[in-house]
């Protein structure tokens, strides 16, 4: 398993970004078809063109970071996470996403569908 993180210049607010990041509403804006919430409030269930994944919440810090781990992926290290970073010295804010590919070819695919994603996002929360 291999782990890789990748991060992404923004110029929206810190709390725009993470609601984007954190709610079913803002995850439905660009990360997928429809987000709903299971009841205890821990399990998001993405929808993708018929298809259903969950993912439970492993920790979370307001406006800050949120580490989701797919149900249905074996591996216990495995996880993705978004996490905003503000630089302090320029102020500039960074999405930093880290993710896990089972090789070297599928990170390269992984890595492309972020981009795609966060591109979308970034349209969504303009900038």
């Amino acid at each position: 398993m291999i782990k890789f993180r990748l991060e992404y210049p923004t110029i929206s607010s810190k709390t725009v970004l993470y609601n984007c990041l954190s709610t079913p509403s803002g995850l439905s804006e660009w990360f997928a078809d429809n987000v709903d919430l299971k009841e205890n409030g821990k399990i998001f269930v993405f929808h993708w063109d018929g298809a259903d994944q969950e993912a439970e919440v492993l920790s979370t810090k307001d406006k800050s970071h949120i580490k989701f781990k797919w149900l249905d992926v074996e591996d216990e290290e495995a996880y993705f996470e978004f996490k905003i970073e503000v630089d302090p010295m320029t102020n500039d804010t960074v999405l930093a996403i880290t993710d896990f590919a089972d090789d070297e070819e599928e990170q390269e695919e992984q890595t492309l569908l972020w981009d795609s994603q966060v591109k979308e996002l970034l349209h969504v929360v303009g900038g």
